[in-house]
């Protein structure tokens, strides 16, 4: 059963603004989801940040529940990046929502699944380029 620890969770100031400021991150989307991620050395994990913006969701219980589900949806599906990825290479991935509506879970997972195999797949092509 695959487990979503705090070690796991984005907590750093700097490696939020990393993420978004330097030029080194990429941004992939699926609908209502984009997924912004870099690499990271000095990290023992691949961390994760979920992001719902006040402005698609007025309400608390209702920003509080889809970061449930994008949660859920990485929890379940992420062997599919931890697996690929060389036991020395580590990622900061920050996940944001992109609707002003709620999605069903089956949705969101899903788009999950297309999102970390995009990754995975682009972070081998990193990996071949840097062996050649």
């Amino acid at each position: 059963m695959p487990t979503f620890h705090k070690t796991e969770r984005i907590v750093s100031q700097k490696t939020i603004d990393e993420l978004f400021t330097s030029g080194q991150s990429k941004s992939l989307a699926a609908f209502p989801l984009r997924v912004v991620y870099m690499e990271k050395d000095e990290t023992e994990t691949t961390q994760v940040l979920v992001s719902v913006s006040k402005r698609h969701f007025k309400h608390a219980v209702d920003r509080n529940r889809v970061k449930r589900q994008i949660r859920e949806a990485y929890r379940l599906n992420k062997q599919i990046l931890t697996g690929t990825l060389p036991e020395n290479k580590h990622l900061a991935i920050a996940f944001i929502w992109l609707s002003d509506s709620h999605a069903p879970t089956d949705v969101i997972t899903s788009r999950m699944r297309t999102l970390l195999k995009r990754i995975a797949k682009s972070s081998g092509q990193l990996e071949e380029k840097e062996q050649n």
